[in-house]
């Protein structure tokens, strides 16, 4: 049932942006370190072209993520149809991770005009296989809303409290590898 497909096309980049949720994985070459698994949402993830796609990423309890992508690069993100006719999509691929004083990171903030700040890093992920499979496990659901906690949480700790917060708790993944922090 699984089918590998070319390149995200036009109406793949749409569904994958109407998706509500999506998850990322990613994990430390050390055999024994941890797999991480995190759900994105928050209209936080954009297609570039057929084999680039970005998201805006918030702080939060860590930063897993960044600190695999530093290490090796190796990231796969999944999106489910909970909505509709049943679909996942891996998109397989390398990411790096861009930090808000880059040209780079200026050059793909507007692509998130709806999004407030404080943004603690884009990621971007250069797509090496993108894979189609059935989702008939999947169970249908209906969305009610995003939740808006983080962005006030966000709001609560402010620039200070958050930069604080990075150093202190985003720094090093849970294997303690480090994280790359804004300067």
């Amino acid at each position: 049932m699984a089918k590998l497909l070319s390149h995200i096309d036009p109406a793949l980049a749409e569904w994958l942006i109407a998706q509500p949720l999506f998850f990322v994985a990613s994990a430390p070459l050390a055999a024994d370190g941890h797999v991480n698994l995190s759900p994105r949402g928050l209209d936080s993830f954009r297609v570039l072209g057929g084999h680039e796609v970005v998201w805006l990423d918030r702080f939060g309890s860590g930063n897993e993520t960044a600190a695999h992508l530093l290490e090796n690069g190796r990231i796969t993100l999944m999106f489910c149809a909970f909505e509709g006719e049943p679909r996942i999509i891996r998109l397989y691929g390398r990411g790096t991770v861009l930090l808000p004083q880059s040209a780079e990171f200026a050059l793909l903030r507007p692509l998130f005009p709806a999004q407030p700040e404080p943004v603690r890093q884009i990621v971007r992920v250069a797509v090496e296989r993108i894979q189609s499979s059935c989702g008939f496990g999947v169970p249908q659901m209906t969305l009610d809303a995003q939740r808006d906690e983080l962005l006030a949480w966000h709001r609560r700790k402010g620039d200070e409290g958050l930069e604080r917060y990075h150093r202190e708790k985003n720094s090093h993944s849970i294997d303690g590898l480090p994280a790359p922090l804004p300067k």
